[in-house]
């Protein structure tokens, strides 16, 4: 599964179509939990705020709570080498950066499951 999305919102609307939206939510909050991060979604959230939501939230980790947002990362299982190709200064834009890189690891969990259960 190799898919090329611009951003957050576009790939959201493309797992609206896949019928795991529902899904998604739930691992993601499963995901945030257990690092302890407070993630408030509800289950009527839209792609856009998902997305900023997500977005906000790992800002805030990078600029105030490292260990957690690396944490995090560890839970989520975000490869390396996607990090290592980051090329970016702008905290704001990596947050943007990394938020993309947890719906699209969110999603292969969830894809994987759909697919071999």
């Amino acid at each position: 599964m190799n898919l090329r999305f611009k951003d957050g919102i576009e790939f959201l609307n493309y797992v609206k179509e896949e019928d795991l939206y529902s899904s998604l939510i739930k691992q993601i909050s499963k995901d945030f939990e257990l690092a302890n991060v407070d993630l408030m979604v509800t289950k009527s959230i839209n792609p856009k705020e998902l997305t900023s939501l997500i977005q906000e939230k790992i800002y805030v980790l990078l600029l105030e709570k490292f260990d957690t947002y690396l944490s995090l990362m560890y839970i989520i299982d975000i490869p390396e080498n996607d990090f290592k190709s980051l090329d970016s200064s702008d905290i704001v834009d990596i947050s943007k950066k990394v938020s993309f890189l947890v719906l699209q690891r969110e999603f292969k969990k969830v894809w994987y499951k759909k697919q071999y259960s």
